[in-house]
């Protein structure tokens, strides 16, 4: 494989597994080097020793990115120990689906807390950097459910298209500073996500729907995004919406 990313530095959240996990390597076989973010430790360090196996000088950052100054820390120590940060990859969330009547509201402000306000503060914090050297790409994970709300999925759906209209947004203020904005939103993948469910009719009949279908999988998105962030500077994917062959809505 062509390296188009070498000398890329980038940082992935939620990279303890799925499709951060997933992209942290794809990006490293690309060239790049890459940081990795997320709360569990043990997770972190068993991709980075892939991540070294392929040469792209791992940084562990241990983090909740619920928490606005562990998300904005993250990418100052990415630029610390690189020089810079080029690409920034806000995947970390959650999905907790539940009908609105029933719904645990604290669960819901994580989600909010993870899935919203901790993307735009590490965003936030990428901004100086990128805009001081005029070269950076920032990727963000949506959804499906950014562009369908269904029911159960309410909050959830309003995190998702809060992603799809922040990216829309970002872009168009810092586009002339050379700056790159990518909104991905993946129908169903084979990740641990649904996990998150608390509600147990709506895991089992989401489960059941996922089930019937060739889903996605992490390292189909993975090259999704690193097609995205390997293009030449004058060509930005502004938005990449992708489902399985088999998924209707």
């Amino acid at each position: 494989m062509t390296n188009r990313l070498d000398g890329r530095i980038a940082l992935v959240t939620g990279a303890s597994s799925g499709i951060g996990e997933a992209t942290a390597l794809e990006l490293a076989r690309q060239g790049a080097r890459v940081a990795v973010a997320a709360r569990r430790r043990e997770r972190l360090d068993a991709l980075a020793k892939q991540l070294d196996g392929l040469g792209a000088e791992p940084l562990v950052l241990t983090a909740d990115l619920a928490d606005e100054a562990a998300a904005q820390r993250i990418v100052k120590e990415a630029e610390a120990y690189y020089g810079r940060l080029d690409i920034l990859v806000n995947n970390a969330g959650v999905m907790y689906l539940e009908p609105v009547a029933e719904a645990d509201l604290g669960r819901w402000r994580h989600m909010l807390e993870l899935n919203v306000l901790g993307l735009i503060a590490s965003t936030q914090a990428a901004l100086a950097g990128m805009r001081a050297r005029r070269d950076g790409h920032i990727v963000n994970i949506a959804s499906t459910a950014g562009r369908v709300a269904n029911p159960n999925a309410a909050a959830y759906s309003a995190t998702k298209f809060g992603v799809v209209a922040f990216s829309e947004a970002l872009r168009r203020e810092v586009y002339k500073d050379n700056i790159r904005v990518s909104v991905i939103e993946p129908g169903v993948v084979e990740t641990e996500l649904r996990e998150h469910i608390g509600h147990a009719a709506t895991k089992d009949a989401l489960n059941a729907w996922a089930d019937s279908m060739r889903q996605l999988q992490s390292q189909d998105v993975a090259e999704t995004i690193a097609f995205c962030v390997s293009r030449p500077s004058h060509v930005n994917i502004n938005e990449v919406l992708m489902r399985p062959t088999d998924q209707e809505r």
